[in-house]
């Protein structure tokens, strides 16, 4: 999640391709999670952000569409949606974001 302020400064200053590598600098810690989106597994900021938590010893999980691009085999958890449609990409990402809080909830025993 961007703060819009946080996302034009970032842009302004540094880049848009550093845009979420530069938020984990400031608030990301060992040990975190990273949970990284791309239809394309290409997109320089996602790959940034995937590099900086890789170097810190951040967890990642990255879901991925077409072939996983210059993204794949860099995280510690990939998912790959092998399609080259972008809709259907996104929606199976969302349905395995909806999967993941789901199991995240019942494992915490938010859900009875």
């Amino acid at each position: 999640n961007t703060d819009t302020s946080v996302l034009t400064c970032i842009a302004n200053d540094f880049g848009f391709d550093n845009i979420f590598s530069r938020q984990l600098e400031g608030i990301a810690k060992e040990n975190d999670l990273l949970i990284c989106l791309s239809t394309s597994g290409n997109s320089s900021n996602i790959f940034n952000a995937i590099k900086y938590a890789k170097d810190h010893g951040i967890q990642i999980i990255s879901l991925l569409g077409k072939d996983g691009g210059k993204c794949i085999n860099m995280s510690d958890c990939e998912i790959v949606v092998p399609s080259n449609n972008t809709a259907r990409i996104q929606e199976i990402h969302i349905t395995i974001g909806h999967i993941l809080c789901y199991i995240v909830e019942k494992k915490l025993n938010f859900l009875k």
